[in-house]
């Protein structure tokens, strides 16, 4: 059992969400819901994204996400950045250095594991280069980093 979960507090939509996001992690599933009054709405849910539980709730409009909370995907490449981009930002607002708000007002974070591996070189010079090219990106575009990496 994981030790720490993220318990997200949803309005009214907790049922939607889980699905929502079911149906763009291959290796998601629901594993609980408990309803208030047996057969009404979702009070509370149990969910898995990537082998990372998530608890939720139906708590009314009292609380609103921030971006004070995000979650981090590491991308294998950019076809996955173009696929999850696509997906969770639909309805949502896409926001600068690959971040974006889904549907819900959720935080992501779709992030290529080369942004990393590029920003990580030991050369200043080159890795300042790499920092810049993403502080002008919406969504990551590996290509465009390994030509500022490169100095193209």
């Amino acid at each position: 059992m994981q030790k720490i979960t993220p318990f997200l507090w949803f309005d009214d939509n907790l049922e939607d969400a889980m699905e929502f996001y079911a149906g763009i992690f291959d290796d998601a599933r629901i594993v609980s819901v408990s309803r208030a009054g047996g057969d009404g709405p979702v009070f509370t849910a149990t969910f898995e994204l990537a082998g990372q539980t998530f608890m939720g709730l139906n708590g009314g409009p009292e609380f609103k996400f921030t971006e004070a909370f995000s979650l981090f995907v590491n991308c294998e490449d950019q076809a996955e950045v173009d696929r999850l981009w696509e997906r969770l930002s639909a309805g949502g607002e896409v926001q600068m250095c690959g971040w974006l708000k889904d549907k819900f007002g959720l935080s992501w974070q779709i992030i290529p594991k080369q942004l990393g591996e590029l920003m990580g070189d030991p050369d200043p010079a080159k890795a300042k280069r790499v920092m810049d090219a993403m502080l002008q990106m919406k969504k990551i575009d590996v290509a465009a980093l390994q030509k500022a990496h490169a100095g193209e």
